[in-house]
Formats: structure tokens, sequence, C-alpha cells
């Protein structure tokens, strides 16, 4: 699975060694060593990853990522940081980065870490094939642009335009955040555990930790929830995991 990915990183020995294992692996690879170049760069080419150092001169790699999701660019970001506080580490995935990992690191996990991240972003369905113009449509029209629409309540997921709405306002959501809601929109009221949560993440490789399937939970609450501190729709199930509800439903229940 080759891909074309830009290396932000200001020490020139680990660009080139990241370059090396990258080029190995058949991508395409463009080394910057600062963050302003980063991102005009990621601004030119589009890539499909970028390989994000949080410490470099211009701008650091966090100021890039929360540049990147402001401009609704959904460029995959693997962040490399010397950083080990969690904190720190859990600050960059909050921005939008889709994985992480802390300094020295092994070349060949993050070339792993690379083919996961590239895989789960590939895996949803295919474009339909061009076709001929279609005759004028059937009765009720209307079905046809929410075929294979989730919806739990007022909450809206579609898998093939990759939207999310919450009673008509669209909603805004990473990559991984996406892949978790549309998860547990198709099986509403059902207990996702962690270990199910990041399989939707990674698939069969679980290198990121639980902890980042809790980050993705927080930041979807404040984007699904009115009281993001109180849920009503993602709701956590101590001990277990998470399930997507319908609130409504939830008060029609409480007080029969």
């Amino acid at each position: 699975m080759c891909a074309n990915i830009v290396v932000a990183e200001d020490d020139a020995k680990q660009a080139e060694l990241v370059r090396r294992y990258l080029e190995h692996e058949g991508h395409a690879v463009t080394v910057v060593e600062d963050g302003r170049t980063a991102l005009e760069t990621v601004r030119h080419q589009e890539p499909d990853l970028v390989v994000l150092d949080v410490m470099m001169p211009g701008a650091d790699g966090l100021d890039v990522v929360r540049i990147l999701r402001a401009e609704r660019r959904e460029v995959l970001v693997l962040m490399l940081t010397a950083r080990s506080t969690e904190d720190d580490l859990l600050l960059g995935l909050d921005l939008g980065a889709d994985d992480y990992m802390t300094k020295p690191f092994s070349p060949r996990e993050l070339t792993a870490r690379v083919r996961t991240l590239l895989r789960r972003n590939r895996r949803g369905p295919d474009p339909a094939p061009a076709t001929e113009p279609l005759p004028a449509p059937a009765p009720e029209p209307e079905a046809v642009p929410d075929e294979g629409v989730l919806t739990v309540g007022v909450l809206r997921v579609d898998p093939l335009r990759h939207e999310v709405s919450v009673a008509g306002t669209p909603v805004e959501c990473t990559p991984g955040e996406f892949r978790l809601l549309a998860a547990m929109a198709a099986e509403p009221g059902r207990v996702f555990t962690r270990a199910r949560l990041l399989d939707e993440l990674h698939g069969f490789d679980k290198y990121i930790s639980g902890r980042t399937v809790d980050v993705h939970v927080m930041n979807l609450r404040k984007k699904i929830e009115r009281a993001p501190r109180r849920p009503a729709r993602l709701i956590t199930v101590f001990g277990v995991g998470y399930k997507l509800t319908d609130p409504a439903k939830n008060v029609r229940h409480a007080s029969s």
C-alpha cells in the first residue's frame, strides 16, 4: 500500500532514518525541517499521511496539527514526541492526531503503524463505478440518499459520505472518531469494550493504548452531546466500555 508521506522532523539524522525505512516500504517521502514548511507542503501536496515531530522551529507539531484540523484537512497524522507525560500525549490526540510515538522509537514499529493507519483509512467502500445517466427516479426518491445511513435518534451517520449530523446540524469528526461512532451507531444499545473499539481503530494491530479510545470518546461527546460532562447519548458502562443510545428513548423508559 504505497502512499505520499510528508516527514516533518528537524533532526536530520532522524529524518533520514525515517525516510529510508518508509521508502523501503514503497512510499513517496518528502522531508521538511520546520512546522511552517510542513504546513505549506501539506497544502500543496495533499499527502496521505504526515509524520510530525512535536518539537520543531517555526511552528511546533501541535500548532501544525491544530491548523490542519481547523482547515478541515483529513490527512492522517502520526506524531513523534520526546514528551512522555500522558497529558502531553493526549493533547496531540485531542487536537486531531491519529496516533503518536514517543522517542526513541523503533523504525520498524513506525513503519508498522504507518501501514495500520493507511489500511484502516482505506477500509471504507470503494467508490461506485461510473454509469450512464439514469432515467427519472421512481416514486419516493428521498429513500435513495438515505441508503445505508445509520440513525440513533437525531444522530445521523452516513458511512458512504463520511458525514455526521445531530438534529440536522453537521458535525466534523476525525477519521478515528468517525470509525468509532459508525461502529456504535450500527448497533445502538450494544456495549462496546475498549478492545472492540481498538479493533475499529487498528484492525488487528493494537499499537495504541486503550486510553486513545477514551480520548476519542471525550472528543465525540463535545461534538454530539448537549452537556458533554453529563452525556446522555454516548454513555460509559463502568468497568466494560461504552454504548450509543437515543436519549429520547432513555427518558421514555425511565418514566414508564
